[in-house]
């Protein structure tokens, strides 16, 4: 895979593949850019949402929240706009958009397993995965342009695959890798006992992207000098004894990356719903998150990053009322 970058200013880009709206007010000048704001910056950060109908239904009561709270001021969503039971229908991507159209804040979004990986279930429609891989791209990941001067908060993506963004603000760069669950891609589809050569080649092609990212995005933060890295995906890469086959050289290079940083690691982490916050690589800069998801009340971690803090990341869970 290409590690080719372009750049995208904010207000250019288009929701999910990059960042929505404007920079923040009183963000860093272009002078500062590079290396980002001193300003701290608070996120909503949300996942495995709109899960099943009775989410889908009242997704926007997470919006209002979101979109009221005066603290947040970006929106990270790490994948699974769906429940693995429900169809992959066109018309269930696109009333997701929709809805994401509705965020007042910025938002980006990494995709999940049951949007695409996972749609070869009958009750998932009995579509092929990578059909499904691309409707994803065409609804949430459209061409978010070019830039045209140096602008503050800028976004980056691969040009191989435009769903890897990262950007940096507050003194941390932020990424986005396309790493799900069900083995990154790699669990068999219905009515097979083994993966055949076409997933295996998508699942090996996106491993080397993730990888090349990972690089990219340390690369960037310590030749800046910046104070930590903030890793978003949609996999639970603990999310059992051992790591799977397909996790395995993506949780290798983070941990060989980190262990080498002279700053702190956020790693955000959806796909197993309950909320955790650990340190499984047992590195002592390193911090992993799995948000709450799929059942209800609705809630979203409030993650603040602040340069002019010693602890770098504080979050807080809120929950949402039931409309």
């Amino acid at each position: 895979m290409s590690r080719i970058v372009r750049s995208v200013p904010w207000a250019a880009a288009v929701v999910s593949a990059a960042l929505l709206a404007s920079p923040l007010p009183g963000a860093a000048s272009a002078g500062t850019a590079e290396n980002g704001s001193a300003n701290r910056v608070t996120v909503a950060v949300i996942g495995d949402v709109p899960y099943g109908t009775a989410q889908e239904a009242s997704f926007g009561t997470l919006i209002d929240a979101v979109n009221d709270d005066q603290k947040v001021r970006r929106v990270i969503h790490v994948g699974d706009i769906k429940s693995g039971s429900t169809t992959c229908s066109d018309e269930r991507f696109a009333a997701v958009r929709q809805a994401f159209d509705t965020f007042a804040d910025p938002l980006v979004y990494t995709p999940g397993d049951n949007e695409w990986t996972d749609c070869h279930r009958v009750n998932n429609g009995s579509y092929n995965p990578l059909e499904r891989l691309g409707a994803i791209r065409a609804s949430f990941f459209t061409s978010p342009g070019s830039t045209s001067g140096r602008r503050p908060a800028a976004v980056v993506h691969q040009t191989l695959l435009v769903e890897n963004v990262r950007w940096i603000e507050s003194r941390v760069a932020f990424a986005t890798l396309h790493v799900v669950g069900s083995n990154n891609g790699l669990a068999p589809w219905t009515g097979q006992t083994r993966p055949t050569p076409e997933p295996v080649a998508e699942v090996e092609d996106r491993t080397a992207a993730a990888l090349a990212w990972i690089d990219a995005t340390f690369d960037a933060a310590e030749d800046r000098g910046l104070a930590g890295v903030v890793l978003a995906m949609q996999a639970d890469t603990w999310d059992g004894p051992a790591l799977l086959t397909g996790h395995q050289a993506v949780v290798e290079r983070i941990a060989t990356r980190t262990a080498a940083f002279d700053g702190d690691v956020l790693l955000l982490q959806g796909d197993s719903h309950e909320f955790v916050s650990d340190n499984p690589l047992g590195l002592p800069n390193l911090t992993r998150i799995v948000v709450h998801g799929e059942t209800l009340p609705f809630e979203y971690l409030r993650l603040t990053i602040d340069p002019r803090d010693p602890s770098l990341f504080s979050w807080e869970r809120v929950a949402v009322a039931r409309s």
